[in-house]
């Protein structure tokens, strides 16, 4: 796993082809910092025209580039410009602005690649296999039976309705009551449990 993470954090350093500078871009909170994680963090370097990347969208708050170890044609990132190392850090307006583009970019991805689907993909800490701590997320078009995940050969099993999914359900539910008491920009309530 760790050779897998080591590699895929190199590809996005080292692309294995040049690729060209697409443009200037937008300076952004990440051109501003101090930390030596941010200074380091390839997507701010992307960000603050530093890395080169292919550029497919940008505005004030997320750049969207191609994937420079893509699992299909036209993997795509949207990235705040914002350094933000997880999704659990990063402000529901930063998260909102990102996931608001999704439709619009990958509307156009899946026309310029002739697929008709897609799978959304946040890897959310070092065991869900992130390897830039920058908050990012995937776009990665497929098309039928193109076997791009072993897991989809996996036969699911159905959730088990017994005590202890009920007290999963619970203290879901209680997490989700005391966040929401703990953040005054939360405004939905949790689903109350139906019997």
């Amino acid at each position: 796993m760790e050779n897998r993470r080591i590699a895929i954090l190199c590809s996005h350093i080292c692309p294995p082809e040049p690729l060209p500078f697409s443009g200037v871009v937008s300076v952004s909170l990440c051109a501003s910092a101090d930390s030596d994680k941010v200074n380091a963090c390839v997507f701010c370097k992307i960000i603050r025209g530093q890395s080169p990347a292919l550029k497919l969208y940008e505005d004030d708050m997320c750049l969207c580039i191609l994937d420079t170890n893509p699992l299909s044609r036209g993997h795509s990132l949207i990235i705040p410009k914002s350094h933000f190392s997880s999704l659990g850090g990063t402000p529901p307006s930063v998260v909102a602005a990102m996931c608001s583009k999704v439709p619009f970019i990958s509307n156009a991805i899946m026309k310029a690649t002739g697929c008709d689907s897609f799978n959304l993909l946040v890897n959310n800490g070092a065991a869900a296999g992130q390897v830039i701590f920058h908050t990012h997320i995937h776009i990665i078009p497929r098309k039928a039976s193109d076997c791009l995940w072993a897991s989809e050969s996996l036969r699911r099993c159905p959730l088990k309705l017994d005590e202890e999914t009920s007290q999963l359900a619970d203290q879901v539910r209680d997490q989700l009551s005391k966040n929401s008491k703990d953040s005054l920009s939360q405004e939905s309530n949790p689903v109350s449990h139906i019997s």
